[in-house]
């Protein structure tokens, strides 16, 4: 799970690279000196040019004329010389980071680790003849003067990647037990003894496992995609593993932010139903009863709708399209969260009613505590499970929503990385023969260990929230 959300946050740090000035063949000054020692201070020729011909005086006119141009520029940029020119392109960390998979592009599909398109091409032959075969990959494979030593290639790159994973690995476990022999004034092999096998407080065997697990599976990613096309290319010949990376931080925003902005709604009015009851419980009830009854794909699709009309009619209130769909994809997380919080309130509000009578709660009403101190010792902590478990599976539900509403072209903008979008461009591919599937696999590899991480972190916080499950142990 940190692996996701530190790909979501490098994502997230969007800035203008900078651009580099570009190469002088000579100083400005020194350009309008030469001009002057052809044309004179006056602007009149010299002596040595007055021997010339016509076509030499015109082009000593023609040069005075480019050397005052060149003198108004240098004089407008003087004030400004020093400043840095930014440029209208936004990137991301990650994409800096990634430079190399962003700016690796073949001209159409490929398959994982191929060294050759995977559709044929006319070539020509040194002969002159034209045969159709598979062309060769501009980037992918192509450090290799053999194709058919690509398997060796592979293991080598792979164990390389693999062993340095483990370096890397080694060396954290070893600070890490030295960190804990210090504070626990033990040896280290004492400490490494305890840490395997598993006597101590935080489980850091299972933390280094998993972190062993991550390196090397990240190192021998970078190592192979140094090289290779990991997960293949799409249509237009971009790096599907590059895509998936980016795609990433979409499914975090919307699964978090639409949490965030339902999970206020549903804990406040789920349990305020059910602990005052009464009238407050029936307009509660009325209010998500109502709500329930709309259909939510509709409404999503109005909002989205409304929201793309009035960017169409103020196009100049958005500097660049990252912002048109970063507004899209806020707009999208309000609406999903304004129509999700009714599942959770309807929980709570059951729960609320059964602990109200319990011989605690009573006691507390009876001797005059206050409603917003009893719900926040008494009723919150004996709901916060329910409350995790709920969000959880929202988040799992909501990164699948995504993937629905961007097949319908009612989701995250077009131009946006999401695995929706990855999978509404290779579903016209399923057709194929020889099928193009590495598109839609590795939009599913993605969210499937996105919402196994998120489920596997939710039931060890549900254990550490439960007061059940604290007392009994």
């Amino acid at each position: 799970m940190l692996f996701y959300v530190g790909i979501g946050v490098l994502d997230s740090l969007h800035f203008h690279p900078r651009i580099e000035p570009l190469a002088e063949v000579g100083s400005p000054a020194a350009t309008v000196n030469e001009a002057d020692a052809v044309t004179g201070p006056d602007g009149k020729t010299t002596p040595d040019e007055q021997g010339t011909d016509a076509s030499g005086s015109q082009r000593s006119a023609e040069q005075a004329q480019e050397i005052t141009q060149a003198k108004d520029t240098i004089s407008a940029a003087e004030p400004g010389a020093s400043a840095p020119t930014y440029s209208t392109q936004i990137i991301s960390v990650l994409d800096l980071l990634l430079s190399g998979l962003r700016e690796r592009q073949e001209k159409t599909f490929s398959a994982p680790f191929a060294t050759h398109l995977f559709v044929k091409e006319a070539i020509e032959q040194p002969d002159g003849s034209v045969v159709r075969a598979y062309p060769r990959l501009e980037h992918g494979g192509a450090h290799l003067e053999d194709p058919s030593q690509r398997s060796f290639d592979l293991l080598f790159r792979g164990l390389f990647g693999a062993i340095k994973g483990l370096m890397v690995w080694t060396a954290i476990m070893a600070g890490l037990i030295a960190l804990l022999g210090w504070r626990r004034r033990q040896s280290f092999n004492d400490t490494a003894t305890a840490l395997w096998r598993g006597e101590t407080a935080v489980p850091w065997r299972v933390v280094l496992i998993t972190l062993a697990i991550m390196l090397v599976l990240s190192f021998t990613a970078a190592e192979l995609g140094a090289k290779y096309h990991i997960l293949g290319t799409d249509k237009v010949g971009e790096d599907v593993f590059y895509q998936s990376l980016k795609s990433i931080r979409t499914g975090l925003v919307i699964g978090t932010l639409t949490t965030l902005v339902m999970l206020p709604a549903a804990i406040l009015l789920g349990i305020m139903a059910g602990y005052l009851g009464g009238r407050t419980d029936d307009v509660i009830q009325y209010l998500y009863t109502t709500l329930n009854s709309i259909p939510g794909v509709l409404l999503i699709a109005a909002a989205i709708l409304m929201l793309q009309v009035y960017m169409t009619n103020n196009a100049d209130q958005f500097e660049s399209l990252v912002e048109r769909a970063d507004l899209r994809l806020l707009f999208l997380c309000i609406i999903l969260g304004v129509t999700s919080w009714t599942g959770l309130c309807r929980l709570l509000r059951g729960e609320s009613l059964k602990l109200r009578e319990v011989d605690y709660v009573q006691a507390a009403r009876a001797l005059g505590v206050r409603h917003s101190t009893v719900i926040a010792r008494h009723i919150l902590p004996n709901v916060l499970h329910i409350v995790m478990i709920t969000v959880v599976l929202d988040f799992s539900g909501l990164v699948l929503a995504e993937a629905v509403l961007s097949y319908v072209n009612i989701g995250v903008d077009p131009t946006m990385n999401s695995w929706g979008n990855m999978i509404n461009s290779a579903r016209l591919e399923l057709a194929r023969d020889p099928i193009v599937w590495w598109s839609l696999a590795a939009a599913f590899l993605f969210m499937f260990t996105l919402v196994l991480a998120a489920n596997l972190l939710a039931d060890v916080v549900r254990d550490a929230f439960d007061p059940r499950l604290r007392s009994a142990s």
